[in-house]
């Protein structure tokens, strides 16, 4: 088992709880993952789930009441974060707090997800935001093929081909010689912010 540093508290843990009871199913729980970790974007997340989906697959902390499936690929950007729920008022609110899901956690063994996720946001976005764009990931095809999107200044950009092939393409492929091709899935036909 991978060491888990998260503090959930004995408040979360009820409210969890709680929330399982009331859909009167046993063959579900709770997954805690974080989307786009390692970026600007990532988001830190709770949501129902299938125990049998999860079993074996990801890591289990169990608790007295609750077991909650934490995804592998999330731990290292799950470190210092806290899961806490705040009664008042109006009832209460559950707050996810967690300092290190936006910050770069790669390493060798890190899903090429993250590693190209890691290249766009440190290397390439920081190149196109001196023209006020920026690209981010959509998915890597089971094929390798990298599906980004652009933004900003970059959508509607005449220069989009060349920014795309000799210098997204060409940095990427330095990097990750596994990759087939990236293409570009954005609307170039909305001018509006275009840079020229």
């Amino acid at each position: 088992m991978k060491d888990i540093e998260i503090n959930i508290t004995k408040s979360a843990q009820d409210y969890l709880s709680n929330l399982l009871l009331d859909k009167k199913d046993n063959s579900q729980a709770i997954k805690l993952f974080v989307t786009e970790p390692g970026t600007p974007k990532a988001e830190t997340c709770l949501a129902f789930c299938n125990i049998e989906d999860h079993k074996g697959i990801d890591e289990e902390i169990n608790f007295e009441k609750l077991t909650i499936y934490v995804e592998v690929r999330s731990i290292p950007f799950l470190k210092d974060a806290e899961i806490n729920y705040d009664t008042d008022n109006f009832g209460g609110q559950l707050t996810i707090k967690s300092p290190n899901s936006r910050m770069p956690n790669v390493s060798k063994d890190s899903p090429l997800e993250d590693k190209v996720n890691y290249v766009i946001y440190n290397e390439i976005n920081p190149m196109l935001e001196s023209h006020g764009g920026n690209v981010s990931l959509v998915e890597i095809t089971d094929s390798k093929d990298i599906v980004l999107q652009f933004g900003g200044g970059c959508q509607g950009c005449g220069m989009i081909d060349v920014t795309l092939k000799d210098g997204i393409e060409k940095t990427l492929k330095e990097n990750f010689p596994e990759i087939n091709s990236v293409k570009d899935i954005t609307d170039h036909t909305n001018t509006d912010n275009a840079y020229y």
